[in-house]
This record gives structure tokens, C-alpha cells and sequence, in this order.
């Protein structure tokens, strides 16, 4: 596949935006192996119900306040009423990302689907668009923003920038470019475009602005993909590698590699390998591999709060960075500590919505358990250097004995360690269940699974929303 889209290139495209172009409208449907189709839909249908889940959250509330979002033909997911397909995008999109518990993926250092899904299911109530052409969009802003992700990354996530939304914005440009069928050179601008809305820094985790980047960034690539339709102009030929392009500005001189994502290109496709990792729990994916041993000791002991002296956590220390806070002090907040997670799985054996809710982040028994609670990044000697994703916990009981696990990366978070289908079923149903119902939960999960058999996508939007 990937010969066949460079081919497509060709000796015309010059700057790097131009080659995206031509790659990203080269992207089709029939040309995709059955495993991007299928990892598609892993990431259509969980996108879709966090999304569901993430609408009453304050931060999508507050947006949709503040927005006075216009009427419009685009569906809300979990909500009733339409609006807009940019507002629509920036809601859902804010609300897909409000519990944190969507997808996520090792090349890109963030959250993949989120900022493209929500772009293409707004672009997409506009006008009748078969499955087909969707995955195929899908697919394309996927590829691209993890792309720019492998020439940028991990000089780019270490330095404190969002890569959901720095790199996100491309990918809805891309995805909703190929939507609109716009040419290489039209796309290419929509790259380029693109380049000019990359923002969201790390200082803001932890707080409502995180999913608003999500929400920003999903429309502004919307936008993007519709202004180069309408002829806007943008510095498609050198928005990367220009001395003030966003290679420079955001990453700066030896600290990326321009050339290296062209050269990856569908080489496999990243939605495919190292493919989407799926959450299991509603908090920060840099959590997720101490949470796993944890669960796995609680049930194994059953811990009582009073019996533990001493747990000891150890992560990636670039994952512990922005995963470090002892003391959290908000529900949001609580999504960002190791402390507090790990603190919640070994007295519950769980980490669930519940526990970031109501205040559930100031439970008497955690609250005394978390000053005991150390977090320190791992040495060579634990993990293997090159191995991110690694967690070790250690629990010290009060009566001398000495409890540990590891893992070497969670489960789900490659294509290679995948969850299981019933378990990506739980987790939609559970998540989308208390808003729509059983039944239009039922029906949503059969059209996602054929999606690539429907004549418009519009059919799925009915289902998410309460119109």
C-alpha cells in the first residue's frame, strides 16, 4: 500500500506539506488491509462512547454555554439538539476527551481519534457520506498526525506540548480533507493551514482547558479542510521546514527528524502497529501500567487502608512528570495522579468514573493512604531503557510483609496486546448506556461494526444524540 500511494506523489510535490497531500488524497477505502478497517472501528466505537459519556461533563457544559453554538444540521452526541458542524466539532470534541478515557497511541504521545472523529462525524451530517469514504477519512487523518508524530516526538511531548492537540489539528484537517475529496494541492493547504492552530501545552492537564484543546482542535482542522476547499492560501510548500515553520518554532534546530514520517508512510499504518491503545480506566494513560499491578495485588490481598505502611510506584519518569501529584485536588486533578489511582485500585480493585466524581478524589480512607503513597521513575535495572510503558508497584503492609508486581506495558495498549471484543463492548455500553438507553446503544454498536456497509454515516449520529 505504501508504494502505491507514493507513487501518487510524485516529482511536483516539493515541500513536506505538498507530499502529505498527495498521500492523505490518495488515501482509499479498498486499498486499506482488513486490519485498518477493523482497528477503525475499535476506534470509531470507542470514541463514540466516551464522547456520549463526556457530554454533561462541566467542561463540555460550560463550552456549549459559553459557545452559543448556532443552529445547524450536526448532532450532539448524548445531547439533544443540532448545531453547526465547527460547533458540533468543538463540543463533541471537547467532550470525547473530557473523562480521559479515550484512545491513545505510542507513536503520537497522545490521545489519536478524538480530534479527528468528531471533526468527520460533524463534516458528515452536512451531506450524505457512505462508510466506506468515513474509515477511509479516518484512516488518512490518523496516518498523518502520527506521522508528524514520529518526525517531532519525544522531543515534542517532553518539551510540554499537548501532541493531541499540536499534532491532532493535522489529522482533522487531513481526515475531513479526504472527506471533502479535495485535491492534493487543496489538502496541502489544509496542512498547511493546520499548522497555524497546533497549540495546547502541558501546564493546562489536570484542569477543563485539556479537553478544550481536543474540542479546538477538532473544529479548527474542520475549518482548515473547509477554507482550502473555498481557495484559501497557506505556505504549503514550506510550513514545516520554514526557519520560522512549525519544525523550528516547536521543536527547534537537532530536535526532529522532517524526513522520517514521509519515509514511514503506511509502512504499516500506525492504526494498525503499533495501533490504538483502549483505556480501560478513565484517568491518564500514564497511570494505567502501576494501576494494572495494583488491581492485580487488591485482588490477590484484599488490602484494608490501616494494614498498608508504605506503597512505592514506578513509572516512566517522562510519564511521571506530568502524573505526580500526591496531593490532588480536584476531580480532574485526580486523573493526573499516580498517587491517587493507584491508592483507589488497591483499596477498591477498581479505578472507575465514580471515583472522579462528587468529590470521590477526597474519600476519607484514600485521603489517609496517599501520604504514604511514593511515585519515582524506573532505572535499567527495572525495565528495559527503551521500554516506556513499563509500572512496578510495591506494597509494605504493617506487618513486615512486602508485596510487588510489574508489567511491562498495559493491557490494550498495542494492537499487539489487544482487549477483548466483549470488553470493548462493556466499555461503550457502559459508558453510553445511562444517556441513550439499551436499545439505541444495541443499534449503535451494530451500525459501527458495519459501518462500511451504510449508505450514510448520518445513521450512526441519530443513534449518539437524543434527537
Amino acid at each position: 500500500m505504501a508504494a502505491i500511494l507514493k507513487e501518487s506523489v510524485g516529482t511536483q510535490a516539493i515541500g513536506l506539506a505538498q507530499q502529505f497531500g498527495a498521500l492523505v488524497a490518495a488515501m482509499d477505502y479498498d486499498d486499506l488491509p482488513p486490519e485498518a478497517v477493523h482497528w477503525a472501528k475499535v476506534g470509531i466505537l470507542d470514541t463514540a462512547g466516551v464522547t456520549v459519556a463526556g457530554a454533561r461533563e462541566p467542561c463540555a457544559a460550560l463550552l456549549t454555554k459559553a459557545l452559543t453554538p448556532a443552529s445547524g444540521p450536526s448532532a450532539l452526541f448524548g445531547l439533544r439538539g443540532r448545531v453547526r458542524a465547527l460547533d458540533a466539532a468543538m463540543i463533541n470534541g471537547t467532550a470525547s476527551h473530557a473523562l480521559d478515557f479515550d484512545d491513545c497511541n505510542n507513536t503520537m504521545g497522545g490521545h489519536p481519534s478524538a480530534p479527528v472523529l468528531p471533526a468527520l462525524f460533524a463534516l458528515a451530517d452536512e451531506a450524505r457520506v457512505d462508510g466506506k469514504k468515513f474509515v477511509a477519512a479516518y484512516v488518512a487523518g490518523f496516518e498523518l498526525e502520527t506521522k508528524i508524530a514520529m518526525s517531532v516526538n519525544f522531543h515534542h511531548y517532553m518539551k510540554g506540548w499537548h501532541p493531541t492537540a499540536t499534532l491532532g489539528v493535522f489529522g482533522a484537517a487531513a481526515a475531513c480533507a479526504r472527506l471533502l475529496d479535495l485535491d492534493a494541492a487543496q489538502t496541502a493547504v489544509a496542512v498547511a493551514l493546520a499548522a497555524s492552530s497546533a497549540a495546547g501545552i502541558k501546564a493546562n492537564f489536570g484542569t477543563m482547558t485539556k479537553p478544550f484543546h481536543i474540542g479546538r482542535c477538532a473544529s479548527e482542522g474542520l475549518l482548515a479542510a473547509k477554507m482550502a476547499q473555498a481557495g484559501y492560501t497557506a505556505n504549503a510548500a514550506r510550513v514545516f521546514e520554514h526557519e520560522q515553520g512549525f519544525f523550528e518554532v516547536y521543536n527547534g534546530a537537532g530536535n526532529y527528524d522532517a524526513q522520517r514520517g514521509i519515509d514511514a508512510w503506511a509502512s504499516p499504518l500506525d492504526i494498525v502497529r503499533p495501533g490504538i491503545a483502549i483505556k480501560q480506566y478513565p484517568c491518564c494513560g500514564s497511570t494505567h501500567p502501576a494501576v494494572d499491578v495494583a488491581i492485580e495485588l487488591s485482588h490477590a490481598h484484599k488490602f484494608r487502608e490501616e494494614d498498608i505502611a508504605e506503597v512505592n510506584i514506578w513509572t516512566h519518569q517522562r510519564r511521571l512528570k506530568h502524573t505526580n501529584r500526591p496531593d490532588p485536588n480536584s476531580e480532574l486533578d485526580a486523573k493526573f495522579s499516580v498517587q491517587y489511582v493507584v491508592a483507589r485500585a488497591l483499596l477498591d480493585a477498581s479505578v472507575t468514573l465514580a471515583h472522579f466524581e462528587d468529590k470521590a478524589y477526597m474519600d476519607a480512607r484514600v485521603r489517609r493512604l496517599l501520604p504514604r503513597v511514593k511515585a519515582a521513575p524506573y532505572g535499567d535495572a527495572q525495565f528495559s531503557p527503551d521500554n516506556h510503558f513499563g509500572g512496578e508497584v510495591q506494597v509494605r503492609l504493617r506487618d513486615g510483609r512486602v508485596l510487588s508486581g510489574k508489567t511491562e506495558q498495559p493491557a490494550g495498549r498495542t494492537s499487539d496486546n489487544p482487549l477483548s471484543a466483549r470488553a470493548l463492548r462493556d466499555k461503550f455500553a457502559h459508558c453510553a448506556t445511562p444517556a441513550l438507553g439499551e436499545a439505541k446503544v444495541n443499534a449503535a454498536y451494530d451500525a459501527i461494526q458495519q459501518i462500511e456497509t451504510l449508505d450514510d454515516v448520518r445513521a450512526i449520529g441519530a443513534l449518539l444524540s437524543l434527537d
